[in-house]
């Protein structure tokens, strides 16, 4: 029997707390439940809180991620297949929804499953029954569904991408999960937990902290990657970092950064209008720079200046000479 341990949700920002007291509520209830949220928001750790706090928590806890197998191996790996079904298929397979019959089933990257997979699925959510490929018996299960996408599917089901009546059953209730950018008081937090894992991986003694230029590197990075990519940034920079003493004072943000990389020659400039002058360039330059810097950093001024190498009086003086300050958000 396939069975899944819980993992721990670091962190204790209200946004978190409100989501997971939304868990706590929605658990009981057997219905199906849909996640939403930025790549790396921990859907699936949502999906596995869901469901050991659920009566089925004793039942196994099954998941897929329906975006990494073509249509024809999904639905066999879902339903199951009858010797004969295909090409290979010579013994009887029971599918995920007969093994994780009494428990949950996680299906990520719901919004890549073909039509024809979602007529069968919507099936199952209203009557419990299915047929294995191949089979003429009809089978019922009682399973739990939990999906999660980071695609919009009301979107999709408005163009015609998506069933309608699927979505409708799948969003008893929606669990939508906030980016990492939203939960500034958990990145620390978070951070030291990675830490700590890994120096105990490389059989560290102890994790001596951050130091104040990699916590400074923490907070200015917009961590586009979220929970996923600040794990594989903080597990990279403490295996470089060779002081296993001294406070980690560097993050490894970019694997890819190179010296030897090519880049573009200095002074090459994109093509520009040069009659409107280079006083008037250079300003449009760097107002682009610090409108940038805001934007990447939710326009907190503190860490844009951060991120572009200013004290905080530097950044004010740039932003009061562009005459940026007081602006509101999107001009």
């Amino acid at each position: 029997m396939e069975r899944s341990q819980p993992q721990r949700i670091v962190g204790e920002s209200s946004v978190l707390s409100d989501v997971l007291d939304q868990v706590s509520l929605l658990a009981p209830i057997n219905r199906p439940v849909l996640i939403t949220g930025e790549r790396g928001t921990g859907k699936e750790l949502i999906a596995e809180r869901l469901h050991y706090l659920s009566g089925r928590w004793d039942q196994p806890f099954l998941k897929i991620n329906c975006g990494a197998i073509n249509e024809n191996l999904l639905d066999a790996d879902l339903f199951g297949y009858e010797p004969g079904a295909f090409t290979g298929a010579n013994r009887t397979h029971q599918g995920r929804f007969e093994r994780a019959d009494g428990g949950t089933l996680f299906l990520d990257e719901l919004a890549n499953m073909s039509s024809a997979l979602q007529e069968k699925l919507l099936r199952i959510i209203e009557y419990g029954e299915f047929e294995r490929l191949g089979g003429q018996q009809t089978r019922y299960v009682d399973v739990r569904i939990v999906a999660a996408t980071n695609e919009n599917l009301p979107g999709l089901a408005a163009q015609g991408d998506f069933r309608k009546d699927l979505l409708d059953r799948l969003a008893f209730d929606v669990l939508t999960l906030p980016p990492l950018r939203a939960r500034g008081s958990d990145i620390e937090r978070l951070a030291e937990h990675f830490a700590i894992g890994m120096s105990i991986e490389l059989g560290r003694e102890s994790f001596p902290g951050f130091g104040d230029n990699a916590l400074r590197q923490l907070y200015a990075h917009p961590f586009h990657g979220n929970i996923r990519e600040l794990k594989n940034v903080i597990e990279r920079s403490l295996y470089r970092w060779q002081e296993a003493d001294q406070p980690v004072d560097a993050l490894i943000l970019d694997p890819f950064a190179s010296p030897w990389l090519e880049t573009e020659k200095p002074g090459k400039l994109p093509q520009t209008d040069l009659s409107t002058g280079f006083g008037e360039l250079v300003a449009r330059y760097e107002q682009a720079l610090l409108e940038q810097a805001l934007d990447s950093n939710d326009r907190h001024q503190g860490k844009a200046a951060d991120a572009l190498g200013l004290s905080y009086h530097q950044f004010r003086s740039q932003l009061k000479k562009h005459g940026i300050i007081g602006q509101p958000k999107g001009l």
